[in-house]
Order: C-alpha cells, then sequence, then structure tokens
C-alpha cells in the first residue's frame, strides 16, 4: 500500500496506515511544482531590505527584531534549538510518525515557502521506518506546538534523537544522525523561513488526538458488543432495540448502535428463555445502550470531521499565496493566526467526555452483574461458591477508579489560557493537553470494557445449559481461548490484562464477524 501526498485529500485512515503500517509515502509532482514557485518569492524577500515576519525577523514578542541579511540561516537554526524543549516521556513510534507526517502534508499544502528537498527529506525518514523523538509535554498549542514540532525538526538538521522500527515490531531510541544515514540523507540546513514554516503548526496535537480518536473508535465499536452480552446474560430484553423507537429519534449513531444490538442479540436461545419473565423495564445501563452509546458515536463523527479538515489545512505563519490563490491576483506572504489550535482543543475534549461515557455505562452494566440482588438470579460477584471466593468484587472497584479518574480528566483543557511571549500569544489553546488528557481517557475507557467482557463472559456461562446468539457465543469462545472461566478465585489481574488485551485489538470483532457486522 502507498498514500500519496498532494495537499488536499489525506485521510485519516491514511495516517494510520503510514504511522502505525508503514505504507509507502510519495508525492504528487505538481506539490513539488508548486513548492518550487512558493519559494522563489520567499528567497526574493529574503534578499530584499524590507522586513518580513518569519523570513528576516525575530519571532513572537521579538518580531519587529530585523535580522541582516548574513544571519538568517542562523536565525532559523537558533529558533530550532532554542524551542526544542519539550519535556516527558517521547511519544511512541506511531504517533510520532503521524506527526511527521502531518507536518510534511502541511508543506505539500503548498503555503509554506519551504524548499522542495524539506518535504523530500520528511517523506524521506517516513519511508525509511523512522519518527522523531518527541516529548508529549510542553505546547501550549497556539502559535502552533512550537516545542514537538521542534525535536521534529531536530531530526531533519541531525541533531536530537529519533526512534526506528526493530525486528520484533517494537521501537528504539537512535541518534538523529543514524536515522538521516538510515533514511540516505544528509543533515538540511535551514534557509529563511523554513524553521518557523516547520514548528507552526497543530501536528502535534493531531497526531495525538487521532490516535484517541482511533481507540475511542473501536471502543464504540466493542461497546455495542460486550453490551449485549451483558444484556443477554443479566437476562434483558431486545425491545428496547425496537427500530421503531429509534426511528422516531433518528440519531445516526443512535440509529445504528440500535440495530447492532438488534443484530448481536438475534437468535439467542438465553433471550427466548425469559421472554416471558415478567419484568417490564430494564435498567438504563441496558435498555437505553443506543442513546449512550449512540451519541458518543456521533460526537466521533464529529471529531473525525473536524480533524480532517485540520490535517489538511496550511497551518503555520506567516503563509505564501501565489498569484490567483483563492481567487486573489498577485504572489503575497501574509502573517495570520492558523497555528491557534482552537478547533482542535474543543473537539478533543468533547472527544474525551464522550468516550468516557462509554466506560461509565459500562461500570453500571458491571455492577449489574456482580450484584446478586440486581442481577436475576446469578451468585453475587459471579462467584459459583460466593463467601469463600470473592468472585469478580474487585473489578467493579477497579472499573469504578477507572471512571474516577476519567471524570477528573475529562474538564477541559481548552477553557484554559495563559499567556506566553511577553503576552504577544496572550490566548492559547491548551490543544496538546487535551489531547494528551483524551490519550489516557480512552485507555481507561479500553480497560473498563475490558472488566465488562471479563464479568459478561463469566455470567453468561453461569446461565448454562442455555447458551447466547450466535454471534456472542463466537466472542464467548474466543475470550475462552485466554482466558478460562472461574469456578474459584485465583490471580484475575492476569485474566484481566489478557481481557484489556483482546479489547485493544480488532480480535473479537473479528470473532463475531462470522455471524454479525458491528457497524
Amino acid at each position: 500500500m502507498s498514500v500519496r501526498l498532494d495537499g488536499k485529500s489525506l485521510t485519516i485512515d491514511d495516517v494510520i496506515a503510514v504511522a502505525a503500517n508503514f505504507a509507502h509515502v510519495d508525492v504528487d509532482d505538481a506539490v513539488y511544482a508548486r513548492l518550487h514557485k512558493a519559494r522563489i518569492l520567499v528567497d526574493e524577500m529574503a534578499a530584499g531590505d524590507e522586513p518580513h515576519y518569519g523570513i528576516n525577523t525575530g519571532f513572537g514578542a521579538l518580531a519587529e527584531k530585523k535580522i541582516p541579511k548574513d544571519k538568517v540561516a542562523l536565525l532559523q537554526r537558533n529558533l530550532i534549538e532554542s524551542h526544542a524543549v519539550g519535556t516527558g516521556e517521547p511519544m511512541p513510534l506511531p504517533v510520532a510518525r503521524a506527526l511527521l507526517l502531518l507536518r510534511a502534508q502541511t508543506l505539500a499544502v503548498g503555503h509554506s515557502g519551504c524548499r522542495p528537498l524539506i518535504l523530500q527529506a520528511l517523506v524521506a525518514l517516513l519511508n525509511s521506518g523512522a519518527g522523531p523523538w518527541v516529548p508529549h509535554k510542553g505546547s501550549v498549542g497556539a502559535s502552533g506546538d512550537l516545542a514537538p514540532l521542534a525535536h521534529t525538526t531536530l531530526l531533519l538538521m541531525g541533531q536530537g534523537d529519533a526512534l526506528v522500527r526493530t525486528s520484533s515490531g517494537g521501537s528504539q531510541q537512535v541518534s538523529a544522525a543514524e536515522a538521516l544515514a538510515r533514511a540516505g540523507i544528509a543533515p538540511v540546513t535551514l534557509q529563511a523561513k523554513e524553521g518557523l514554516a516547520l514548528i507552526n503548526g497543530t501536528q502535534a496535537m493531531v497526531a495525538t488526538g487521532l490516535y484517541a480518536l482511533h481507540v475511542a473508535e473501536r471502543c464504540a465499536r466493542l461497546a455495542d458488543l460486550v453490551g449485549a452480552m451483558s444484556c443477554d446474560a443479566l437476562q434483558g430484553t431486545d425491545r428496547a432495540f425496537d427500530r421503531r423507537i429509534h426511528e422516531a429519534r433518528p440519531h445516526p449513531g443512535q440509529l445504528k448502535v440500535a440495530a447492532n444490538l438488534r443484530a448481536l442479540l438475534h437468535d439467542s436461545p438465553l433471550k427466548q428463555s425469559h421472554a416471558h419473565c415478567g419484568k417490564v423495564q430494564d435498567p438504563y445501563s441496558l435498555r437505553c445502550m443506543p442513546q449512550v452509546h449512540g451519541a458518543t458515536r456521533d460526537t466521533l463523527a464529529f471529531v473525525r470531521e473536524v480533524l480532517t479538515r485540520e490535517l489538511n489545512s496550511a497551518t503555520d505563519n506567516p503563509l505564501v499565496f501565489l498569484d490567483g490563490d483563492f481567487g486573489v491576483a498577485g504572489d503575497d506572504v501574509v502573517s495570520g493566526g492558523n497555528f491557534h489550535g482552537q478547533p482542535v482543543a474543543l473537539v478533543l475534549d468533547f472527544l474525551a467526555i464522550a468516550a468516557a461515557e462509554l466506560a461509565n455505562i459500562s461500570e453500571r452494566r458491571v455492577e449489574q452483574l456482580v450484584n446478586a440482588s440486581l442481577s436475576s438470579g446469578l451468585p453475587p460477584f459471579l462467584a459459583p461458591d460466593p463467601g469463600l471466593n470473592s468472585g469478580f468484587m474487585i473489578l467493579q472497584v477497579t472499573a469504578a477508579a477507572l471512571i474516577n479518574e476519567n471524570k477528573v480528566l475529562c474538564h477541559p483543557a481548552s477553557v484554559d489560557s495563559i499567556p506566553s511571549s511577553a503576552s504577544r500569544e496572550d490566548h492559547v489553546s491548551m490543544g496538546m493537553t487535551a489531547a494528551n488528557k483524551a490519550t489516557i481517557v480512552v485507555d481507561n475507557v479500553s480497560r473498563v470494557l475490558g472488566i465488562e467482557l471479563m464479568c459478561a463472559c463469566q455470567a453468561l456461562d453461569l446461565r448454562a445449559p442455555l447458551v447466547s446468539a450466535p454471534a456472542l457465543q463466537a466472542v464467548l469462545a474466543r475470550v475462552r481461548r485466554q482466558i478460562a472461566f472461574a469456578p474459584v478465585d485465583r490471580a484475575f489481574g492476569k485474566d484481566l490484562e489478557k481481557a484489556i488485551g483482546l479489547v485493544m485489538t480488532d480480535e473479537l470483532l473479528v470473532a463475531a464477524a462470522a455471524h454479525v457486522v458491528v457497524a
């Protein structure tokens, strides 16, 4: 597979293909032709005496400082070295590669004014399997993700470190010089505007955020699957998923989830066995899955739309416009604020809130399963011999701890702003904080769904000899290949990690797909 950069049609799936699956990257010839024309304009400005921001002036609060022509290259190097002050653990290799690809895509849009060789170097690094070594903290998300992108640019300059893929599929840290040698390229000496063009932008928050989105979208599908298992194990009804109910309130996500649940529970002998059990209504955590899971899905669709728009945008400053761009005559270089991360910050905060609700309602289903007063005849804490055995008592406690952490993390980062650069940058987005928080939240959601998966499987086995629907039985069988039924207590922590591992892949969805494809 290969991904072609044309400056306008990159998708999130393309990013995942390159970042995680190491798809080859190439570039349209028209992109390089555009970069060449824009660079001519930048070089003409750099050769003149008139000050132009980002070309022959200082930066931020130092924008009024004119820089001598013979120090323009030094200005760019100083900018990168002084700004590469991120902190914290490095981004994982897939996220770092996504960042590198998004930076290349922004150049390919054609308004940055960099030489074509800069884009060629970024693509060569991607095709060699490398990614930059980038600490994940240190950006306020306005003027762009300055510190993370400066670390990325250090790699091009032959400084700092890089991450490369190992033969086992992991990653290792190597020097920038070694990574450049593997890619077959020499260190780049930045020219006028190029340093600023490479660090103004939202690529760090977008790269981190789109990986959080990728995990959240998987969690949304798994929530339907695992929730259906819990519903059947709790002798719930599928009447609440009747198509007419949801057509009467036709939110797209709600319609999709209800259809999934109907399909997953279809032909369940267990469901049919309690068709006349006397229950009037199920608790909200079962009955309202379409409304809750569906609202999350609609939110994630909105997040995907915004991030897709962002990754095909020009987000640096100033921007280079050629004659005829957007219907305007004449060449020009215009300073603005497309580096501001507000659109991304807001949706990543929303992503965290929406994803957290999947865990909130999942934990309530866990409580229904382990609480003997709620579980329609299941033993306390799903232990066949309760008392001597505690069963899955503390799995619910662990889930409660995780959703509590999520509630703290779901306070929006984007409502805060701390002025920087001597108040020249007096309003910032905190988009990188939103992205980092969202990453933790969706990881916690995956873990809570792993807990529900363990409980639902145990409960279904306790309903024997009755069995669930074919798709759900296939999922149960897949789980039981790694996690045995628990007749007595054992070290459940090891089982939990296996369950979480299954949730963090598509294996359960694949198991169900022989009978029902979860949309």
